[in-house]
């Protein structure tokens, strides 16, 4: 990790934010890091990002969910949907069920 390019570790810290403040997916983050209208990293940067970040991001999913829950009163299958959607919020099956599965 010390040995990684200086974009790598900027990359990594930009994942981290994103995903503690914004609570969101790992393929949400990878594709702000690499968007031409979000941080512009080279693939390879947003890669590193990813592959090293350590998160719970089932929490993250949860978070969303309550977010989508409380602000928008949306039933639990559109929030499911949202969740997993390529063009909503990119978490995975399982880290959305589990969501779902925990909210009050």
């Amino acid at each position: 990790m010390e040995n990684a390019p200086r974009e790598h570790k900027l990359a990594l810290q930009k994942a981290e934010q994103y995903a503690e403040m914004m609570s969101m997916s790992k393929a949400g983050i990878y594709d702000q890091l690499i968007s031409e209208h979000g941080e512009k990293f080279p693939t390879d940067a947003a890669q590193f990002a990813i592959d090293n970040i350590v998160f719970d991001w089932k929490a993250n999913a949860l978070a969303k969910a309550e977010q989508y829950a409380e602000m928008m009163s949306m039933s639990n299958q559109a929030i499911y949907e949202q969740l997993i959607s390529q063009h909503g919020e990119k978490f995975t099956a399982e880290e959305a069920q589990y969501a779902i599965d925990n909210l009050k």
